[in-house]
């Protein structure tokens, strides 16, 4: 039996994960302005930007109108390289964290960007197992491929084959 979303939940998902990718770019740029000498800063903004801008329309709009560009193995890769991006970024964002009591201004940003980027990584392990479901599926339901039929163990081919 296939596993897929209706319609309305996958455009569901690629909205809120849109959502949550364009917080996070807002979150992360204004700490940015704080702390432009952070990688890790930037790499949480690239994530920002990546995922609304790249990410989502692609996995959104390229299974629909480009079926022969958006095979499965390539909707699966652009969903596990997203899925960890954000791994990445919201673990190494929140090992930078302070304790809460000496958290101020762009600190307080950072905590949301850390929330909001472990959200957006639920998000995308959610889509990466169904999307690897899917494949799975699909692989398990086409048919396999027929031997060719042996003519000895065959009567009727054999009958045939001697009739003159």
């Amino acid at each position: 039996m296939a596993f897929t979303l209706p319609t309305y939940a996958r455009a569901t998902l690629r909205v809120i994960q849109a959502i949550f990718g364009i917080i996070v770019l807002g979150l992360t740029a204004y700490m940015v302005s704080f702390f432009n000498f952070s990688p890790t800063v930037n790499f949480m903004l690239f994530n920002g930007v990546w995922t609304p801008f790249f990410a989502v329309p692609f996995l959104a709009v390229a299974p629909m109108y480009f079926p022969s560009v958006a095979q499965r193995i390539v909707v699966l890769a652009a969903e596990v390289i997203t899925m960890i991006f954000w791994f990445a970024g919201f673990i190494a964002l929140a090992t930078l964290l302070p304790s809460p009591q000496y958290c101020y201004d762009a600190c307080n940003s950072a905590q949301a960007a850390v929330v909001f980027g472990a959200l957006e990584w639920a998000l995308f392990a959610a889509t990466t197992g169904i999307a690897v479901m899917g494949l799975l599926d699909s692989n398990s339901t086409k048919p396999a491929p027929q031997a060719q039929a042996s003519n000895t163990n065959n009567p009727d081919v054999e009958m045939t084959a001697a009739a003159p």
